[in-house]
Parts: C-alpha cells; sequence; structure tokens
C-alpha cells in the first residue's frame, strides 16, 4: 500500500479508537450505601475531550515539502513518460485533453490511467473539459461514444432542467467508468450575447436561469460521485478569450454581485468543491492583476461567497498570464494570490519555484499546508483516496 495512504488509514483506526466510548466500572455490591470520598467530591471532572489532529491533517504533517508542493498542481498530462513523472514529483492529479483520446480505446485509457495512479503516494485527480456541446475531450471521438455530449443550450430546449439533470448524471458515470474523477464543468458565466466568446459554452440565459442551470449540474455530478469546478470566477461576460491575450473587464462590482455571482453561489451552496479562477483582469476587483493572481479575488471567493474548498487557476500557460509572471513565477504568485492548486504544463519548473519560495520565506509553508489539507478533504469525499 501507499506509504501516505496507509498512515491515512492508520489515522483513521486511531481517531475510531480514541472515540470509542469506555465501559464503565461495574461498582462492587456491598449491599450499602457507597458514601462519595471528600478527594473524589473534591477534583473537577474535565468533560473536554483531548484535541486529535484528524487523520489528514496528520498526513499533510508527514508529507515533505516536496510532497505537499507537487500535491498542489493539476498538470497537463505529458505526452511521453507520464507515469513515472507523476511519481517523481507526486503531483495532485493530470488533466486530458482531445490527444489523451484521440489514439486510444476505452479499455486502454483505463490501463493508461492506473499506471498513472500506481506512481503516486496519494492518488490522483484525473480531470478533463467534457462540458457538452463545443468542448468535448471524450466524446468527440466515437470509440469512446457514438455522440457527442450536447451542450448546456440544446439540453435545455430539448427537454427542460430535467434534461439537464440526467445528462449530467450520464456524463458523469461515463466518465468515471474510464477513470475520470474530476470534470471541470459547469460553466458559470452568464452570457446571454451570441457575439460572447463564452456563450456557445455558457447556458445561454439570465444569471437566475443559469444559477439553477448550476445548482442541477452540481447536485447530479455530486450524487454521481464525480467532482465539479465552477468556472471561470468572477464571471466572463463579454471579455475575450485569455488563451490569446489580456481581457480587461471594466464592469462595476454591482454588476457582479447583481448578476456574475449568482451561479457561483448556487453551485456553492450545492456542494460544488472546486472554484477555477479566471486570468480576466476584472478592474473592479484588481485593476493590475488578472483574477488568478489577484489576492483581493480570492478574498472576495472566500469571505463573500463563502467558499472553503479548493480554489484552482485557469491554465498557467495562457498568454495573458505571461505578461504578469516570468518563466518559474507564475505558480509562486498563484499560491501568493491564495490559489491551492495550479493547472500548468510546466510543472517540472513551477514545482520547484514553489519549493523554493517556502524554502526562501517567499511563501510560508503553513500557507501550502492549509491549501493540501483542502485537496486532500475534497479527495477523501470523492472517495479518491484509498
Amino acid at each position: 500500500m501507499r506509504r501516505l495512504a496507509g498512515l491515512l488509514m492508520a489515522g483513521w483506526m486511531l481517531m475510531a479508537a480514541g472515540c470509542a466510548p469506555e465501559e464503565a466500572p461495574v461498582p462492587a455490591e456491598t449491599g450499602g450505601i457507597v458514601s462519595e470520598s471528600p478527594a473524589a467530591a473534591d477534583t473537577p471532572v474535565s468533560t473536554d475531550a483531548p484535541v486529535q489532529k484528524s487523520a489528514l491533517a496528520q498526513i499533510v504533517d508527514d508529507m515533505t515539502l516536496e510532497e505537499k508542493v507537487g500535491q498542489m498542481f493539476i498538470a497537463r498530462c505529458p505526452e511521453t513518460d507520464a507515469a513515472s513523472l507523476a511519481g517523481e514529483y507526486q503531483l495532485g492529479g493530470y488533466i486530458l485533453f482531445a490527444r489523451d483520446f484521440e489514439n486510444s480505446s476505452p479499455e486502454q485509457l483505463k490501463n493508461t490511467l492506473e499506471s498513472y495512479q500506481e506512481q503516486t503516494e496519494l492518488p490522483l485527480f484525473i480531470g478533463v473539459d467534457e462540458e457538452g456541446g463545443t468542448v468535448v475531450r471524450t466524446s468527440r471521438y466515437q470509440q469512446f461514444r457514438d455522440e457527442r455530449f450536447a451542450s448546456p443550450q440544446a439540453l435545455y430546449q430539448q427537454g427542460g432542467f430535467d434534461a439537464v439533470a440526467a445528462d449530467a448524471r450520464e456524463k458523469s458515470e461515463f466518465l468515471l467508468g474510464l477513470g475520470i474523477n474530476l470534470n471541470f464543468a459547469p460553466v458559470c458565466d452568464v452570457s446571454q450575447n451570441p457575439e460572447d466568446f463564452i456563450y456557445a459554452r455558457a447556458f445561454g440565459k439570465d444569471a437566475a436561469a443559469t444559477a439553477e442551470y448550476v445548482r442541477v449540474v452540481v447536485e447530479a455530478m455530486d450524487a454521481a460521485g464525480i467532482g465539479s469546478v465552477l468556472k471561470h470566477f468572477p464571471g466572463y461576460g463579454d471579455n475575450v478569450d485569455t488563451h490569446t491575450g489580456v481581457a480587461h473587464d471594466q464592469r462595476s462590482y454591482e454588476t457582479f454581485r447583481r448578476s456574475d455571482f449568482l451561479p457561483f453561489e448556487a453551485g456553492i451552496e450545492a456542494g460544488a468543491g472546486m472554484v477555477l479562477v479566471s486570468h480576466n483582469i476584472v478592474e473592479c476587483m484588481d485593476a493590475d492583476y488578472p483574477a488568478s493572481l489577484s489576492k483581493n479575488v480570492h478574498d472576495i471567493l472566500r469571505e463573500e461567497l463563502g467558499f472553503d474548498g479548493v480554489v484552482i487557476t485557469d491554465d498557467l500557460a495562457m498568454d495573458a498570464i505571461g505578461e504578469f509572471a516570468g518563466d518559474n513565477e507564475a505558480a509562486v504568485l498563484a499560491v501568493q494570490a491564495g490559489n491551492d492548486m495550479l493547472c500548468c504544463t510546466d510543472f517540472q519548473t513551477q514545482i520547484p519555484a514553489v519549493v523554493q519560495a517556502v524554502r526562501d520565506g517567499t511563501v510560508a509553508e503553513e500557507r501550502i499546508d492549509a491549501s493540501v489539507l483542502r485537496i486532500l478533504k475534497l479527495k477523501e469525499r470523492l472517495d479518491i483516496l484509498e
């Protein structure tokens, strides 16, 4: 058994033993009234249970710094040596793209993903963008599914929210059957303008309807046992594609409060375990940095929306980040902003940079520990941990 997973099992057993009620001693039969001794009467009895560190917190304590930092990375799956690299860097997960499915069969993919899982001390998130419609990494290939999963807008037109819920259940079971435990969906962006970059991927209706869509999808995914990711906080609006450049959002904070936040709040209330933060520069929240690198944006997500789960960046390899971070700086800046997980391609340079930032005091190790604990809590909830 994996070393850290074994420690987790030991921690659970220890906690279970510590919580078991003690058998009360049976008093001797004396035939008379048992008087209480003065010493016993005068001694205060503590009702406070001893403070025990949770099994997950103990796991974090037992991890090396390198293991903890590795756990914070969901990397784009490399084309070669993916299994050995997952073990070498003790990654938190891999995200799969179309190339990972194109020349594979379902059985081959399952075997490949199992080989990745065998290399790490703690099981990996295996994620994919299977939104439906224009973004379908898996179902675009007929060896995996006869038809692509439909877009949110098409589903609603076909059968309302019942069709949306049924699709979310089917999609979740389909992905889990392949060994994928995290779907980067639903899209929570509010867009009603067909000219918007995000429109084809969005629900295409107002904030209230989009919020209901998000609630339905998250609840269906949660019931199926797959992780959901609310994206792209704080809301894309009518901004341009940040894969190719910087987008400035000049809308008022009141607009976000009244509209864009509503679907995210609905998803959080429905139990979503992860929120993805975009690379848009939202000027009413932070005029200087993309949302993914902005501490203020993360504070709003935590404090105003009350999210206590895992916060993840959009892909740090996007062009929108290049203007704000050097080759080895993006991940460090993302951690300082408040992200728990970092989505990137160049993890082999970014992981050592974060480790060094902790060692030289740029990032506190307690900050790393807090993120890793959130990650492990989500993995435990999704039954990913062994």
